[in-house]
């Protein structure tokens, strides 16, 4: 999506200090401050999540995307005994073949063949079946289908500023509770705070949840490298808009009740089947919508979610939602409160 306005790079930075950027998550699910922005002011308070359902009242609708991570990072040696590498897998082609991400990457060429050794110590080959110009590789595997492996070797795949490997407790907390369809190479992280109680208290006050699908794919964390932001490309990703959704939504908005978005990626498939009245359809596909100022969300009201990085497509989107004078200014505020950073981090409740 193109909007005819001219936005810079530099205008959506902002200085983070390291130690802001949450390494593990909360001890407990749920356990993270939210900072409650009011869209139009821009007033700001500091909250508890377990605050959430009291912004919301009977009628309001939920809007949650049940996307799965799988265990997309595996490791492997080149040409069996040679230099260590990594593979992130990033979207299924058939069984036995997927695009993937390498790194190094640099020397990685077609023909390529890796070694992948489970704990069982069983070994899986992959050869390298063609390399794309923006460099995604096409990788198959010589023995068993791909997801087998990832469940025998795979990791979690943990952003890159989360400065460590993974853990066994990063396959529950690196998750959310109402994950269901996989696909996702990242965590929808708005999500991760969500516990079962706070789904029974927005059945006690009569809110409703409508879930949808979209598989995160890397390019959310693919930086923005040109400085008039129109020229950035979205990578595609897959989404599924089914037809309760559609229904719990428009409900929702033909009694004037508000829609939550929990999430950027939530947004982005609802303003992919968004009709002009801010109605949705039902549908599936691939979007690659490009979300930021002047541009106006036609279907959330409010919005969940994280603290993203500086110059992000995300930190972009969440601007379209205020302003982007409002949001830096918070921003500021959550580094002088000292609120956690990214997807371990604590929460931003646009309402």
């Amino acid at each position: 999506m193109r909007n005819f306005t001219t936005m810079l790079l530099s205008q959506f930075e902002f200085k983070l200090p390291e130690e802001l950027i949450a390494q593990f998550p909360p001890e407990e699910r749920g356990m993270s401050r939210m900072l409650v922005m009011d869209k139009l002011s821009g007033h700001c308070e500091i909250r508890s999540f377990s605050d959430l359902p009291d912004y919301l009242t009977e009628g309001d609708c939920v809007v949650i995307n049940n996307t799965k991570v799988i265990n997309a990072r595996i490791f492997g040696r080149k040409n069996g005994d040679g230099a260590k590498v990594e593979i992130l897998f990033l979207k299924k082609i058939t069984d036995m073949k997927w695009t993937s991400f390498f790194r190094p990457g640099k020397r990685m060429r077609k023909g390529t063949r890796i070694k992948v050794q489970t704990p069982s110590g069983e070994d899986c080959w992959l050869v390298i079946a063609e390399r794309t110009d923006d460099g995604i590789f096409i990788v198959e595997s010589e023995d068993i289908p791909i997801g087998r492996i990832q469940e025998l070797a795979g990791h979690v795949p943990l952003p890159p500023y989360i400065r460590r490997g993974d853990e066994v407790s990063d396959k529950g907390r690196y998750q959310t509770v109402y994950a269901k369809e996989e696909g996702a190479v990242a965590a929808p992280t708005a999500g991760l705070h969500f516990t079962d109680d706070i789904f029974a208290e927005f059945a006690r006050k009569g809110v409703s949840v409508a879930e949808l699908t979209l598989h995160v794919g890397p390019g959310t964390f693919l930086p923005v490298s040109c400085e008039n932001i129109e020229d950035h490309k979205m990578h595609a990703e897959y989404f599924f808009l089914p037809s309760l959704a559609e229904r719990n939504i428009n409900e929702a908005k033909g009694k004037g009740r508000k829609i939550l978005a929990v999430g950027t990626t939530t947004v982005r498939v609802l303003e992919s089947c968004a009709n002009e009245d801010g109605t949705v359809e039902a549908g599936s596909g691939e979007t690659s919508i490009f979300i930021y100022p002047p541009y106006k969300p036609k279907v959330a009201d409010m919005l969940l979610t994280n603290f993203h990085l500086p110059g992000s497509t995300l930190l972009m989107l969440v601007s379209a939602f205020s302003s982007l004078e409002n949001v830096m200014k918070a921003y500021g505020a959550a580094v002088e409160n000292k609120l956690k950073f990214y997807s371990y981090g604590d929460c931003m409740l646009f309402k």
